[in-house]
């Protein structure tokens, strides 16, 4: 009895030691707090990345489609010399980025109405609105957006209905813009409420007591302090639109980045060419983040 009772007054003695030993040092905390969690993402997300670099310098064989491991700069090379490759990819930054500005230019207002002028209930409303969408699956809303941009579809019905004439944009890029626009929407209002919801209301009242209308007031007091959220909602809009291969097939019936991706893995077979191509939305979005980064746009996160 006496031993188990010496034991158990040692475990809190040796446990209080081994804190107090860590509270003077807060680097090791931090340390073994992130450590596991930033080894995983090492491992996982960088290997693959280095991985997915690697295996662009191999090859294919011609008549057993097997990867060769020999290394090589034919699969870049082919990329860079290729029209066809090169219009796949500016047709791809291009949508990417039009989406980006469409879903700015549409989210700022709402975001700002939601986060500064509405009352709770109809904040609330609007962030159901804008939630609500992605409660339904992602094909459906794709298929509905079909529907709408054909040709007998809602859109050129109403447009008879007006006396305005008719669109054809089913199966276009204009197609594509429009659906890619609608899906990311979200995605970019979010973040822009949120970064919007933190300025404060002291700001805006002092700029007001100094005589500023409201544009100067939105240029030079709230859009700073916003920026980094209307970034990190560009960013998911550019990102999304390089990376997806669903939407250009079923709404616009053109390729993108990753269609070129797709068809040289599930049809060709030939993954060194698929890792060569999906290096290329990987520098354009390290181009813009080093962008975003220049113009201080995590500064404030």
């Amino acid at each position: 009895m006496t031993e188990m009772a010496t034991a158990t007054a040692t475990q809190p003695k040796a446990l209080h030691r081994a804190s107090a030993w860590l509270h003077r040092r807060p680097k090791l905390r931090l340390g073994m707090l992130l450590g596991p969690p930033m080894a995983w993402m090492l491992v996982v997300y960088l290997g693959a990345l280095t991985l997915l670099f690697l295996t662009g310098f191999w090859s294919q064989n011609v008549l057993t489609a097997e990867v060769q491991r020999t290394w090589g700069l034919e699969n870049y090379q082919e990329i860079l010399s290729s029209a066809a490759y090169r219009t796949i990819a500016l047709r791809t930054l291009g949508i990417a980025f039009a989406v980006m500005t469409t879903d700015i230019i549409l989210a700022l207002p709402v975001a700002y109405f939601a986060a500064r002028v509405a009352r709770p209930t109809t904040r609330v409303l609007l962030l159901l609105s804008i939630t609500l969408p992605l409660w339904s699956s992602y094909l459906v809303r794709v298929y509905a957006w079909r529907v709408i941009l054909s040709g007998t579809g809602l859109l050129n019905w109403t447009l008879g209905k007006l006396q305005l004439g008719a669109l054809d944009i089913e199966y276009s890029n204009w197609s594509v813009w429009i659906v890619f626009s609608y899906l990311w929407l979200p995605f970019v209002a979010l973040p822009i409420y949120t970064a919007l919801e933190r300025v404060p209301t002291s700001y805006i009242e002092a700029s007001a007591d100094l005589g500023a209308k409201w544009w100067l007031t939105f240029r030079r007091v709230v859009l700073p302090i916003a920026f980094p959220g209307i970034v990190a909602g560009a960013m998911f809009a550019f990102a999304l639109t390089l990376g997806d291969y669903i939407v250009p097939i079923l709404a616009g019936n053109t390729l993108f980045i990753g269609n070129v991706i797709y068809q040289s893995v599930g049809v060709a077979n030939n993954v060194p060419f698929a890792a060569a191509y999906a290096v290329v939305p990987a520098v354009i979005m390290g181009v813009y983040l080093i962008g975003a980064r220049k113009l201080g746009a995590f500064e404030a996160l």
